[in-house]
């Protein structure tokens, strides 16, 4: 199981040359009375590929979310790189860090929802290029030819015109994935991304985020329902319940012969009993 560390030892901030892409040290999120996630200590190394499982209303978008600091947590510290997120502790007090600080750290960050999220105004280029321009100052002649790289690399070179409404479900997944990867993210958070697709596209979506996985060092963690892509993709399985980690494996392990009582009805629930089976065939 992940170390547990006392929040009272959480380093000022100074990020050593060693820390984890994804460090998360005793991370509470609450909705009202409703907590979501409580005492979460995790580490992502850089370059890992980490993914999340568990029932829904578990907290594992809760947990991208507050990478992406779309949410805030309400206890703990989240670090990326070893740099302080959102909070840091100073003078022996947790405080909150400037918005500029945040977006500074966030730059370094991408994510693929499950919906997508393009702007329906613009084209596909335009969804592309908007972030580099505008976050990363890049000059538009730059953004659009790194943009056209990508169109080519999820199969959509003929695209860039077309608006969102114009696409399938598949290919706007393409498109949400080329534009989180224009920012040049050291991280990638991907939330079910398969999640809203049509059955048969599944697979073309899943093939061009293996890709990645083979072929870049960027850190990856995942949210996904797809049981083989988390076997084929991932280092570590993390299973989630009740907004805590139950069980923390291999691929290899967790998918064969997970230990705990949570993990294995899950598993099986998911499955349909064949959990023993995935990847062997």
């Amino acid at each position: 199981m992940p170390t547990t560390t006392d929040s009272e030892t959480a380093p000022e901030s100074g990020a050593p040359a060693t820390a984890p892409a994804i460090r998360f040290q005793d991370v509470e999120k609450r909705f009202g009375d409703n907590v979501v996630l409580k005492d979460l200590n995790f580490e992502v190394s850089k370059g890992d590929r980490v993914t999340l499982i568990g029932p829904s209303g578990s907290g594992k978008t809760t947990i991208l979310r507050l990478v992406m600091t779309l949410e805030k947590a309400t206890g703990g510290y989240i670090h990326i790189n070893g740099e302080p997120l959102t909070h840091e502790l100073r003078g022996g007090k947790r405080v909150e860090r400037s918005e500029k600080a945040q977006k500074q750290i966030r730059k370094r960050i991408g994510m693929v929802f499950q919906q997508f999220n393009l702007f329906p105004n613009m084209t596909v280029l335009e969804n592309i290029i908007e972030a580099p321009v505008h976050v990363l100052g890049q000059s538009k002649e730059q953004a659009t030819r790194r943009a056209m790289e990508l169109l080519e690399s999820v199969g959509l070179p003929n695209k860039a015109k077309a608006h969102p409404l114009q696409l399938s479900g598949g290919q706007q997944q393409r498109v949400a994935i080329a534009r989180a990867l224009a920012m040049d993210p050291e991280i990638l958070l991907l939330d079910e991304v398969t999640s809203a697709l049509d059955p048969e596209i599944v697979g073309e979506v899943l093939a061009i985020l293996r890709r990645i996985a083979d072929t870049t060092d960027i850190t990856m963690l995942i949210v996904t329902h797809e049981m083989q892509f988390a076997r084929d993709v991932s280092n570590r399985v993390l299973m989630f319940d009740g907004g805590r980690i139950v069980e923390e494996a291999t691929p290899d392990v967790m998918f064969t012969e997970p230990k705990h009582e949570r993990t294995q009805a899950f598993l099986h629930a998911v499955l349909g009993g064949q959990e023993g089976q995935i990847g062997t065939h």
